[in-house]
């Protein structure tokens, strides 16, 4: 649609030197989820994959499971006082035979495109819900080698970072370390809604032989997502917060942060690492 970046002017000063000269932003607006009619939840997002985005945001929040779980999605038309369609509200319609939490039913939230959804209550949401249990039989196994090479992979599929330097992306990776998929968001958990939301319209789920891989931080909310779509890793170039780290020891998730170089820390999961034989000492 054209609207992933808009243009704006700036005031430029390099070394003393002042112009002034349009710069490419990337689009932040908000999209309104509506779950068979009702409304559900706002979230601050890049347009574009917006059906994507709202699928994985239900898998995430144990609604949809698998593509016949899924009727469709649509733009409301008339989002307006003056009948006009924004492209920023759509409905989700489930399938009769889906049972709704009736949490769903019962709450209108706000997700920013920082921290995803606001309050996430506890282990226990993911606990309670999880469709997917991660089961990786036989177990994947990566190398750090193999987990070293993800972050620049990741960066050069960032068509949109290219021109804006503000876009977040997660990307999903194949145990052979195979590119399968890659989206950019204002915000990661936006990402990767959009990856897992892909996945279940391609009846993809589980995604029991993937790395998930992501720019910046690893919250509670991407490894309970990672954890919600059956995902047994999940790498991030920065830190993971202390109950992602929970999350990831209870559920069985491998957590891997600052992912950097050849350096690593693995939080959670370490038997699915693959480290080399210490060399025999003579």
């Amino acid at each position: 649609m054209g609207r992933v970046t808009e243009r704006r002017k700036v005031l430029r000063i390099r070394d003393g030197a002042v112009s002034t000269r349009p710069d490419t932003l990337v689009a932040e607006e908000p999209l309104e989820i509506r779950l068979n009619g009702k409304p559900l939840a706002i979230t601050m997002r890049t347009p574009g994959d917006d059906f994507a985005l709202a699928a994985g945001f239900l898998v995430s929040e144990g609604v949809l499971a698998t593509a016949s779980d899924l009727q469709n999605i649509v733009y409301c038309a008339g989002a307006t006082a003056d009948g006009s369609n924004t492209y920023n509200v759509v409905d989700v319609k489930t399938a009769p035979d889906v049972t709704l939490p009736d949490f769903t039913l019962e709450r209108n939230v706000y997700t920013s495109s920082s921290c995803g959804l606001c309050g996430k209550a506890s282990l226990d949401a993911v606990r309670t819900t999880a469709r997917w249990p991660i089961a990786d039989t036989p177990p994947l196994r990566v190398t750090p080698e193999l987990l070293a090479s993800l972050p620049d992979r990741l960066r050069a599929a960032q068509r949109v970072f290219d021109r804006t330097g503000g876009l977040h992306a997660a990307a999903l990776f194949s145990e052979e370390g195979e590119l399968l998929d890659t989206r950019e968001d204002v915000g990661r958990h936006n990402a990767v809604d959009k990856l897992i939301g892909r996945a279940l319209q391609n009846d993809a789920l589980p995604l029991s032989r993937t790395i998930l891989m992501v720019s910046g931080r690893a919250s509670f909310e991407l490894a309970q997502k990672a954890v919600m779509a059956g995902i047994p890793v999940l790498a991030a170039v920065s830190a993971p917060s202390s109950l992602a780290v929970d999350l990831a020891a209870e559920t069985g998730l491998t957590l891997v942060g600052f992912l950097r170089g050849s350096s690593m820390n693995v939080y959670a999961g370490q038997d699915r690492i693959a480290l080399r034989e210490p060399a025999a000492q003579g």
